[in-house]
């Protein structure tokens, strides 16, 4: 294109057109749904104007409202027994923390509008997660029914119907008071049905998990359900299970050849969290576990864009991290690397763990201007950075 050649009246409605849009982009404080609909595209590429830190005057104002131990809190995600209401309304009372987590198989919390009576005791919306992938992870089996697993998805189902099945469950998330499922697993590979990953994986062509896991993400987002890739960079071709110790993957250059796909393919594309798992990763993570890698947050925030929540996987159940780091060490170390969120799910131990983030944010040790860029985020996907300018 030779710029002599365009008529002056041309160049001033490009002009205009491109300061409408930086205007539109800089006052937007959230990742949802795209006007254009690429949010309902599971393979959209994100857009070269993404930005990391880009947030709405509101949700820097609620940010900044909060004091520095109220902060800290929005960024830890901590286990509640499911089967006892009272204990988790005190944790949340008591802690004031950014989310809670619900495993174990009892529903106690998700039925007769219990968790209503968790949010009425915090002074910031609680996020509620749940890992429900279907198959042999699930939470609302016993309630609203049985899902596949994603490899039996698969091979069974067209990504049009996983979208629809996504959407249902996630409206029944929805209803319950679930704002988080970490899932869909879009973890790349072949292992057998029962091994970490096994059947938990919609198969060993990335292309095709790319597809499935997209329609499923975005069946979520349309329920108003925050959908959580993982594990980031990749379990399906780990040597072995981050919950037993220390795991390793191939290497990087072979993790973007195969597993770190559909990352490429679905970051950007609408609303979407990535969990980091324990995994080694030679080339890029030193011989420490991703979640506390400061490379590996690198990775995921520079190469593949990504401007969403990053999660822990969990920091205190499983071998890989606890080996290596006590509790409250190992959410300081995860958070200083990038990670947003810091998840456990025994929700133990939560005053010292916080004690021990005040003080490395004293220190310099945990930088405020990512602490305070966190909590924005945190805030901006809770809805809870109040009315826009």
């Amino acid at each position: 294109m030779r710029w002599s050649r365009v008529p002056l009246a041309a160049l001033v409605m490009l002009l205009v057109t491109v300061l409408v849009a930086a205007a539109a982009a800089a006052c937007t404080g959230s990742t949802g749904p795209a006007a254009d609909g690429s949010a309902d595209n599971p393979a959209v590429a994100p857009s070269s104007s993404s930005a990391v830190d880009s947030y709405s005057p509101s949700c820097v104002a609620a940010a900044a409202a909060l004091t520095p131990r109220a902060r800290l809190a929005q960024q830890l995600m901590v286990g509640v027994d499911p089967a006892d209401l009272a204990a988790a309304v005190e944790r949340v009372r008591t802690w004031q923390v950014g989310g809670i987590f619900i495993g174990g198989n009892s529903t106690n919390l998700l039925v007769d509008g219990a968790l209503a009576r968790v949010q009425a005791v915090a002074k910031v919306p609680v996020a509620v997660a749940v890992d429900d992938e279907g198959g042999r992870v699930q939470r609302l089996d016993a309630l609203d029914g049985s899902i596949p697993s994603a490899r039996r998805m698969g091979v069974t189902m067209t990504p049009a119907q996983v979208r629809t099945l996504a959407l249902e469950r996630g409206r029944a998330l929805k209803a319950r008071g679930v704002t988080v499922d970490l899932a869909p697993v879009v973890d790349v590979g072949n292992q057998p049905a029962d091994d970490v990953i096994g059947d938990r994986s919609f198969g060993s062509d990335p292309a095709a998990v790319s597809r499935f896991a997209g329609a499923f993400a975005a069946g979520l987002r349309e329920a108003g359900v925050l959908p959580v890739l993982k594990h980031f960079p990749g379990h399906g071709q780990a040597n072995g299970d981050s919950h037993q110790g220390k795991v390793s993957t191939p290497a990087l250059a072979a993790l973007k050849a195969d597993d770190l796909r559909p990352y490429e393919d679905l970051i950007g594309a609408g609303e979407v969290g990535v969990m980091v798992g324990h995994l080694d990763v030679p080339g890029l993570t030193g011989g420490e576990p991703a979640t506390v890698s400061p490379a590996a947050y690198q990775l995921l925030r520079g190469e593949y864009r990504h401007s969403g929540l990053v999660f822990t996987d969990d920091l205190g159940a499983m071998r890989a991290i606890s080996d290596r780091y006590d509790l409250p060490d190992a959410v300081v170390k995860a958070l200083a690397a990038g990670a947003d969120v810091a998840l456990w799910s025994t929700g133990d131990r939560i005053g010292e763990v916080l004690d021990t983030m005040e003080a490395a944010l004293s220190s310099g040790k945990l930088p405020a201007e990512q602490v305070d860029a966190s909590v924005r985020r945190i805030l901006a996907a809770k809805g809870a950075c109040g009315p826009q300018s």
